[in-house]
């Protein structure tokens, strides 16, 4: 008798809260399974954006880099325009004068390559030969007859493999010629964003009517700013890594000086790796080009720079322009590089951020609907806490 009292109980209400067990369990399991449906609809969408993304890379792939350019070259068009030039006019101008910059940076470097390349091979190949005596001296002893027969395998893993290479000389033929076609539209898609750039948000709004198009034009104000921000904060960090490192190497009189000064501040543009890669090839060609100290130097050097950069730099100016943790950040490097190799690294971020701006405009809209700001939210009662929290400031 006494347990079927017991278990009589346990299904009567609750006398404070007029809820029993069952019904609070079950709300439990309902608001588990609603949001696992949530997460697994979220997730089938992501996928199929991802596939689309894939498929339409090549039209996607301009246009993102065409929106980057546009915002290092916006400000001048839009001061021009400002100061009464025709927007075509204002935005071919800025073009050109973009496009004579960077042929000039490249006419720069080619004869740089040209006239040092001898020297760097020649110094490579004493590099290789201090190596070759170093493996058959203590403590690896390895005979002449040893490595001549590594040597003979790899020569015969090269020939064995003609087809391959003839194979990969024509896809990067292929390669090339694709390269060209993305840069030609690059160029005209910037023209056609710096002239007829400032219509976007209003005909936006127009064509979603009053009510939506307030929202897309707040958020795409936002992601705007974002973007410019970010492109100006890396193009600093770029411009200081570079300056320094690149001083370093004129100093030290390391060949490709002016190479791999300007390949450090490309590389500053994808943040974290692309400056560790441009320093340990600028240790690398000094080593090879001036030997073991100055590569030393140069590796002090970059050290230094980079923790003026991660200390300094990058926690001022880019906690400013993007908000992002720097876990985030070698985050989305690492997985748009190992999805679309070097322009994934360079894209990663920016996408990452302008993601991070939506995903606040929404929590600003919810926190505006609700009437509630995270900080002052209370703690839940034990009912609630079962049956889920109602905003992302509520916890146990």
């Amino acid at each position: 008798m006494s347990g079927q009292g017991k278990e009589t109980s346990g299904a009567q209400p609750n006398p404070k809260t007029g809820r029993e067990r069952g019904e609070v369990i079950g709300g439990g399991l309902l608001w588990l399974a609603k949001w696992s449906l949530c997460i697994v609809a979220i997730a089938a969408g992501a996928w199929v954006l991802g596939t689309i993304t894939g498929r339409l890379w090549v039209v996607i792939l301009p246009v993102a880099l065409a929106i980057v350019v546009t915002t290092v070259l916006w400000p001048l068009s839009h001061w021009l325009t400002k100061h009464r030039w025709p927007p075509a006019l204002a935005a071919t101008t800025t073009l050109l004068g973009f496009v004579a910059l960077l042929a000039g940076v490249i006419a720069l470097i080619v004869p740089s390559v040209a006239d040092q390349s001898p020297e760097l091979a020649d110094k490579a190949t004493d590099g290789v030969n201090q190596v070759r005596d170093w493996i058959q001296g203590p403590p690896l002893n390895i005979r002449d007859e040893q490595l001549d027969s590594a040597v003979d395998a790899i020569v015969t893993r090269l020939q064995s493999s003609g087809a391959q290479i003839a194979n990969g000389v024509f896809s990067g033929v292929s390669t090339a010629t694709s390269v060209l076609i993305t840069v030609f539209l690059v160029l005209v898609l910037v023209f056609f964003f710096l002239k007829d750039g400032s219509r976007f948000l209003p005909w936006t709004h127009r064509v979603l009517g009053d009510r939506s198009g307030r929202h897309v034009e707040a958020v795409l104000e936002r992601v705007w700013a974002t973007l410019g921000g970010f492109i100006r904060t890396q193009a600093i960090v770029s411009m200081v890594d570079a300056v320094c490192i690149g001083a370093a190497l004129f100093i030290l009189d390391v060949p490709l000086a002016m190479v791999l000064t300007v390949i450090t501040f490309v590389g500053g543009f994808v943040p974290m790796v692309g400056a560790f890669v441009a320093g340990a090839l600028a240790v690398l060609v000094a080593l090879v080009g001036n030997g073991l100290t100055t590569a030393l130097i140069v590796l002090g050097v970059v050290i230094a720079v980079q923790q003026l950069e991660g200390n300094v730099l990058q926690p001022v100016l880019q906690s400013r322009s993007m908000e992002l943790h720097a876990v985030i950040v070698l985050l989305a490097v690492t997985a748009g590089g190992s999805l679309y190799g070097i322009t994934g690294a360079f894209l990663a971020v920016p996408v990452v951020a302008m993601i991070a701006v939506v995903i606040r405009y929404i929590g600003e809209q919810i926190d505006a609907a609700t009437g509630s700001e995270p900080e002052e939210i209370d703690k839940p009662d034990v009912d609630d806490a079962v049956v889920g929290p109602t905003s992302p400031g509520a916890s146990a």
